[in-house]
């Protein structure tokens, strides 16, 4: 005969969600041991004419053995007085004990991504993944070194997609797209750490603290992948510029009727005197195609946006209320 006391103590909770919690532990801890090698904690130093001077600190991701670690630009570029935000040096500790030099190799504060390098190698590099396969709601893991705490991790979810971070050089403000927003916990420190899905792959690096419970993360994505891959080959970012903020928007019913597809791109802000501002476009316009190609995402946009497109003139459709209209723009060099 059973009795109550033959039963396991799940403290009152259906055995399902009990099941539920375990298996949500078991994912944290899977990503946190695979990623801990991969993230590493930096500090920076300032060159003075008192020597070096520590200016900072944050996290970074190993993106080869041979090692090029990926980082915050923001956390790799100085700020303070006379330093005119040159690039800065420092050390990178990981949690095999290795504290390594490393210099900048390259950073774009439009996209706040920088490539850092160690003097070392045999690093443990993170697998890269997808963030446009995300979907709200969906795990995500936060691994970094807030306030110096080293290998931490936080989780959460996604909490929402398709914001936009603006971010600055110089005089110019480019707007961040696709910025992944979390409730996982970031703190000071943990800019330039990874954000991680449940299957172990960076899908964001963490770049700001938007309020209390809030985190944004630059997301990674083919546009990301390809400022990477510019910085560490080059150093820099070259890249044309249009002039508009935008964001995924249903197609109306008409205009999916007329063109087979379900979405496309609305400006929600166009820039006085640019390129997209010359051409005509407005806020609110819906870009269909760009250069005679289909448009259905921010980052559709931003992959047309590479060095060649500079000074082309190129077609842009776009849906104004019930009208198709094409226009014609010529993108110019984004400077700082």
């Amino acid at each position: 005969m059973s009795t109550v006391l033959d039963q396991p103590d799940l403290g009152g909770a259906d055995p399902r969600e009990a099941e539920a919690l375990d298996a949500y532990s078991r994912v944290v801890v899977d990503v946190a041991e695979r990623l801990a090698p991969s993230v590493a904690n930096l500090r920076l130093m300032r060159r003075t004419r008192a020597g070096q001077v520590p200016t900072g600190a944050g996290s970074a991701v190993a993106l080869t053995p041979d090692g090029f670690v990926l980082t915050s630009a923001h956390v790799v570029s100085s700020r303070g007085p006379g330093s005119q935000g040159r690039p800065v040096a420092g050390r990178a500790s990981f949690v095999d004990g290795r504290e390594l030099n490393f210099h900048v190799v390259g950073l774009d504060p439009l996209s706040d991504l920088a490539v850092i390098r160690v003097d070392g190698d045999e690093l443990a590099p993170a697998v890269l993944g997808d963030a446009e396969a995300l979907r709200v709601g969906q795990l995500v893991v936060a691994i970094g070194n807030p306030n110096g705490f080293a290998g931490s991790v936080t989780a959460g979810v996604v909490s929402a997609l398709g914001r936009s971070l603006p971010a600055r050089a110089g005089r110019t403000t480019r707007f961040i797209d696709n910025v992944i927003q979390t409730d996982a916990a970031l703190n000071p420190g943990n800019s330039g750490g990874a954000l991680v899905d449940s299957r172990g792959r960076v899908v964001g690096i963490n770049t700001a603290v938007a309020g209390v419970g809030l985190g944004l993360a630059v997301p990674i994505n083919a546009a990301t992948r390809q400022i990477i891959g510019s910085l560490m080959r080059d150093g820099r970012v070259r890249r044309a510029y249009i002039g508009i903020a935008g964001g995924p928007r249903p197609l109306p019913p008409h205009g999916r009727v007329r063109l087979g597809r379900t979405s496309g791109v609305e400006i929600v802000e166009v820039s006085p005197g640019s390129p997209a501002e010359r051409a005509g476009l407005r806020a609110e316009d819906l870009i269909v195609e760009l250069d005679q190609r289909p448009i259905e995402r921010v980052d559709d946009v931003q992959r047309l946006m590479g060095d060649e497109a500079i000074g082309r003139r190129l077609t842009v459709r776009v849906l104004r209320g019930e009208k198709l209209l094409d226009l014609e723009l010529s993108p110019v060099e984004l400077r700082e």
